[in-house]
């Protein structure tokens, strides 16, 4: 008797994870919608804080040291070391040298262009062309922010006595962008998607 009810439930448990498979196949396309509306959800509220000065502030490391985004500013690193408010501080001198640096102005133009992004995402239904191209940029925006692993001295634990310092232990700084690898994956699919619906929608 008992060696049939084991029989039994070992028969049960594939069937239960058939049955688990099945309905997991099923959730792609539920699975995109939320992975597109993750998308347009992350960088409008991104690109929207640009236009907040802590926000602006917080990415002047990652622009000043960066070969292609440095020109945008008016003083060369390291000089913002000495005028960097915390989040939620408020030093008006620093916040001063800020406005003089062009922190401010900067961050509106990127964040502007990040919204940007993310709405021509968010127009997968009406105009997947769009959406496909704003995937694309999205593309680009990811390998520009990893890059920041590269030429960011602040992404990574500094030498201060503790063994764990450099690579590979990333920073606060540092584990923030190395996130942006799930932005890239999700991008590339989001555009792959939008680019088959515009070629069905056309008839190729």
């Amino acid at each position: 008797m008992q060696t049939l009810e084991n029989h039994e439930l070992v028969l049960e448990q594939p069937k239960t994870f058939t049955r688990f498979l099945i309905l997991a196949a099923k959730a792609n396309p539920v699975g995109m919608r939320i992975l597109r509306l993750a998308l347009v959800v992350v960088l409008v509220w991104i690109g929207g804080l640009k236009f907040a000065n802590y926000e602006a502030d917080g990415i002047v490391p990652l622009v000043a040291n960066s070969p292609m985004m440095s020109f945008s500013y008016r003083y060369p690193a390291p000089e913002y070391l000495q005028h960097m408010n915390r989040e939620g501080e408020m030093k008006s001198a620093n916040r001063n040298w800020q406005i003089r640096n062009g922190t401010y102005q900067f961050a509106h133009v990127l964040g502007c262009v990040i919204v940007a992004i993310g709405l021509m995402i968010a127009c997968f239904d009406l105009a997947p062309g769009l959406a496909a191209i704003g995937s694309f940029l999205l593309i680009l925006m990811s390998f520009t922010t990893l890059s920041f692993l590269i030429t960011t001295p602040e992404a990574w634990v500094p030498d201060l006595g503790d063994s764990a310092h450099g690579f590979p232990y990333l920073s606060i700084a540092g584990r923030l962008i190395i996130k942006d690898v799930i932005m890239l994956g999700a991008a590339v699919v989001t555009m792959a998607q939008a680019a088959r619906e515009k070629l069905s929608s056309t008839g190729l």
